[in-house]
């Protein structure tokens, strides 16, 4: 055992001196524990960088560190609690009034970079987000309520607002004048509110002040605008760690319309980034799942099986239900499309070192997982997941905590054909 424990330990040791890109991606619908891998990925390499490159503010990504403190990361990555500094590059979306809400939360120090070309969410696509889903009833997309698909939406009908448009105040007045008016017209029509009768200064007024704060956090430092290509150039000594939002089966290319979101959830976006920037690095996938399977908000999702059941305390659960999104919902892992997700993401990812973290295994009530597989419900002893899957695993990690510190315990390591590194409390 302590051999295993030894060579585990310098295996990650020489991870660290290598020039690596590590591509963190859920193969749900997003809450699978994209935030405790990234936190754990950022203890493994303190000289890192966290770059997110798809979503945007949608994302709730929860970390918990030793001490027992927790946030949910929506606008920052998730190793900031360890100081490793953001790049959100120019495939997300950036809301300035939940960035300096979470800031403000947090009352921590950080180091964020941002890409000027981001496009900006303002209070109205938050607005039109909302008063749309309200409107769609039983039949809404299943949608955070956050806008980050309205922005999308908004920027691709050709009226753009992008984080350097803040700074100048002609064209922040000009722009978002534009903005009002395209969303007046599309309220109006759309949904069943009535855009006249809202308090618009007052939400124009919260939306400038946000901007203020930005430019305070600019001028600290805190927050420094960046082009990809000056980044790239001024990391390249740090791991890099891409931290995807949501998951696989929520992909506009890959999900299944209407509920899906306006983003590629795959490794595509940080793929393209790699190949423009990083040639010499080592670049891996490591992919995501929760020991069974969720899914929070509207869209297709089986009826939870009669013989499904998690421990009945999970103090850790962050997905709270709330008007938009409706209750979290449960159900065995469903092994053939965790498969077809890789299966999607192979077209970006081929050839690329691919690892499997595995968590929540301590929400179950026993050591064996169970899970469909051709359709047919089957149970297995968790450590022998690899032999139902169609693509080759480098790494296996089980979490059984929830903090990083947790899959460092490699106390219960099995030698099963392939690496496997198992967490505990």
């Amino acid at each position: 055992m302590r051999n295993h424990t030894r060579s585990f330990i310098c295996d990650i040791q020489s991870i660290m001196v290598e020039r690596r890109a590590l591509v963190i991606v859920g193969l749900g619908y997003g809450d699978e524990g994209k935030g405790l891998a990234t936190d754990f990925f950022c203890l493994n390499h303190p000289e890192s960088i966290v770059i997110r490159f798809n979503g945007g503010q949608q994302a709730g990504h929860c970390v918990i560190n030793k001490e027992g403190e927790k946030h949910i990361f929506s606008n920052l990555g998730s190793g900031t609690f360890r100081g490793i500094p953001t790049f959100w590059s120019k495939y997300c979306t950036f809301s300035p009034l939940l960035f300096v809400e979470e800031c403000q939360k947090l009352n921590k120090s950080f180091k964020f970079y941002i890409d000027p070309n981001c496009p900006i969410t303002t209070h109205y696509d938050i607005l039109f987000n909302r008063a749309s889903e309200i409107t769609l009833g039983k039949a809404r997309k299943g949608s955070c309520g956050v806008g980050f698909s309205t922005t999308i939406e908004r920027e691709q009908s050709g009226l753009s607002l992008l984080l350097s448009d803040l700074f100048d105040n002609q064209v922040l007045v000009e722009k978002l004048t534009q903005i009002k008016k395209y969303y007046r017209h599309k309220i109006n029509l759309d949904t069943a509110f009535d855009f006249d009768s809202m308090d618009h200064d007052y939400e124009d007024t919260l939306f400038l002040n946000s901007i203020l704060d930005i430019q305070k956090f600019l001028y600290s430092n805190a927050v420094q605008m960046i082009c990809e290509s000056d980044l790239f150039k001024t990391m390249v000594s740090k791991t890099l760690i891409f931290e995807g939002s949501q998951g696989i089966l929520l992909d506009q290319h890959f999900g299944k319309w209407p509920h899906v979101t306006m983003s590629n959830t795959s490794s595509q976006n940080a793929m393209e980034m790699i190949s423009r920037y990083c040639s010499g690095y080592t670049t891996e996938v490591v992919y995501i799942t929760r020991a069974y399977r969720t899914r929070h908000g509207s869209g297709p999702f089986p009826e939870q099986h009669k013989d499904f059941r998690l421990l009945e305390q999970n103090i850790d659960e962050t997905n709270e239900t709330n008007c938009y999104q409706g209750a979290l919902r449960f159900d065995f892992l469903d092994l053939d499309v965790l498969n077809d997700a890789v299966a999607f993401d192979e077209q970006f990812s081929a050839g690329l070192g691919k690892n499997l973290l595995v968590t929540c295994m301590d929400h179950l009530e026993d050591d064996k997982i169970r899970a469909f597989t051709n359709k047919d419900l089957c149970s297995f002893q968790y450590t022998e997941i690899w032999k139902y899957l169609n693509f080759p695993i480098k790494k296996l990690i089980f979490s059984f905590g929830n903090c990083a510190e947790s899959l460092f315990d490699a106390k219960k390591n099995h030698e099963i054909g392939t690496n496997v590194y198992i967490s505990s409390n």
